[in-house]
């Protein structure tokens, strides 16, 4: 049985193809993805130099997915990413980067929870189903496996004030109006 609480080692041989050590067979870059989607942590080395490998593959398997047309990465973001190597800010970057995955993964969490405990009109909401489940498999995905409500959370502040209630509205409106955008 795999141990999930640490990497899965992935060794790339001389001739490029990449083995899975764990069930000893070869793997391609989208089963890879899947590992990542299905919360596992991943660690490609180069058998013959040693070298960690994952970093290259991962832009690798984002480079291929942003080709196919599965756009999650704006043109304006990659342009800063870009001018980020070439600037003194690359040093803030990253940690700018992770804080705001941080955040999103925060705010997103606290959003599912609100809709799905406000009963009312919002339960009833169309496709509000289909968007949890794909919140869930999103948020799934950017936490390495970790979802809100799975946790340790103490669930000692569950009140939640008529402010964060008109936050959510009005961040389900605008999702709803630029949902009903792309529709035209």
């Amino acid at each position: 049985m795999p141990d999930d609480s640490k990497p899965l080692l992935i060794k790339r041989y001389a001739s490029r193809r990449l083995y899975n050590t764990e069930t000893s067979d070869y793997v391609t870059l989208e089963d890879i993805a899947r590992f990542i989607r299905d919360g596992r942590e991943v660690q490609i080395i180069d058998l013959k130099s040693g070298d960690d490998l994952t970093r290259q593959y991962l832009l690798q398997i984002i480079a291929e997915h942003e080709s196919r047309g599965e756009n999650v990465l704006p043109i304006n973001v990659l342009n800063d990413l870009v001018r980020s190597y070439t600037t003194q800010a690359q040093s803030v970057v990253p940690q700018f980067l992770a804080m705001s995955f941080d955040i999103l993964r925060d705010g997103q969490s606290k959003m599912i929870e609100n809709m799905t405990s406000i009963p009312g009109p919002m339960s009833k909401m169309p496709g509000l189903e289909a968007m949890q489940k794909q919140q869930q498999a999103f948020l799934k995905a950017m936490t390495g496996g970790w979802v809100p409500g799975s946790g340790d959370e103490s669930g000692s502040d569950n009140a939640h004030t008529a402010e964060d209630l008109d936050e959510i509205k009005k961040q389900l409106a605008e999702l709803q109006r630029k949902l009903s955008a792309m529709g035209k």
